[in-house]
């Protein structure tokens, strides 16, 4: 926290949610709960949900810091083998995929720091960060994780108008969590898993938490799994969405829990595209002016293996609203 005053609000929290000490009366109640989850959890350091575990994801050294503003700073930094901080400063235009190393923090400075016309490329690595960028128009996906990539946490970006996925996670990658993004005006938001024909690679990864996302008006893929079990989908906010917002196939086990739909047709479906049926488990969803949840073999969704404490559904889109994309950490 920059300042003293802010640092004592987040203590007053903190001790308020561990003690239980929230007491508020009649209509007040709501309204405190979620201002105070928003001042907790919006300062998080490190992810919550998956990517805390196989050993946590800390990224690039916080005493080694780059600050890039041109693209061939850009590719250098995040491509180099030390451990380190890049901090992006200002919106630099790239071309194509940039190759990002093991032990990265990727931050942007302010909230309108980012990269368009490409996106970032991580392959084969570990123990990478990506909080606070901009995303816009890039030539194909905005931020692809694949082969067997682990240990990664995407957090707080504004993600819009790429070409293929936002956020797409494939090929055997694992222990991610994709957390406080806000992705609007795209179509295919977020994949997970490649393709019905690459079970070999994925069985038995792909564990992703996606929590407290903003998906704004997007059409598809919130996210689209194939063979990951268990993937967590919880307290995200959907609204104005086209096509539907979970698909679980190919036999992957989803468990969607606490979230806000609104003006949602298809909260969730067990099948897509020309993929096989899914199994799904919801719990608790908050809808508005929304379709029924397809749910089907609810029991074959693994248990989440990590502790967490959800937020209450009807809180979720003040929360999500006011703390997702950048400018917030």
């Amino acid at each position: 926290m920059a300042t003293a005053a802010r640092s004592h609000r987040r203590r007053t929290v903190l001790a308020a949610f561990s003690a239980g000490a929230l007491v508020v009366s009649g209509a007040l109640v709501a309204t405190q709960l979620a201002t105070q989850h928003q001042a907790l959890a919006a300062f998080e350091t490190s992810p919550v949900g998956f990517a805390s575990m196989n050993g946590g994801t800390t990224g690039g050294s916080s005493s080694t810091v780059v600050t890039v503003t041109t693209a061939s700073a850009l590719t250098s930094a995040i491509s180099s083998s030390t451990s380190q901080t890049v901090r992006v400063s200002g919106v630099i235009s790239v071309s194509g995929m940039l190759s990002v190393a093991s032990n990265k923090t990727i931050i942007g400075v302010g909230s309108s720091s980012g990269i368009t016309g490409g996106g970032l490329n991580l392959s084969g690595v570990k123990n990478v960060i990506i909080r606070n960028l901009v995303f816009t128009n890039a030539g194909d996906d905005s931020i692809n994780v694949q082969s067997s990539a682990t240990n990664i946490w995407i957090d707080h970006n504004d993600l819009s108008n790429g070409y293929d996925g936002l956020i797409d996670i494939k090929r055997g990658s694992d222990y991610i969590t994709v957390s406080w993004n806000h992705l609007h005006d795209h179509d295919k938001s977020m994949l997970l898993g490649h393709s019905d024909d690459n079970s070999a690679e994925d069985l038995g990864h792909l564990r992703v938490t996606y929590v407290h996302n903003w998906f704004d008006g997007t059409n598809q893929r919130h996210p689209r799994v194939r063979f990951a079990n268990p993937v967590h989908v919880l307290n995200n906010y959907y609204n104005d969405i086209g096509s539907y917002g979970v698909a679980s196939t190919e036999n992957a086990g989803v468990y969607v829990e606490r979230n806000y739909f609104e003006n949602v047709d298809n909260p969730t479906v067990t099948q897509t595209g020309d993929s096989d049926s899914g199994n799904l488990k919801v719990l608790n969803n908050y809808k508005v002016n929304s379709g029924t949840e397809a749910v089907l073999n609810g029991a074959s969704v693994a248990a989440i293996p990590y502790s967490y404490t959800p937020e209450a559904n009807s809180t979720v889109k003040a929360t999500v609203t006011a703390g997702a994309g950048t400018g917030k950490i």
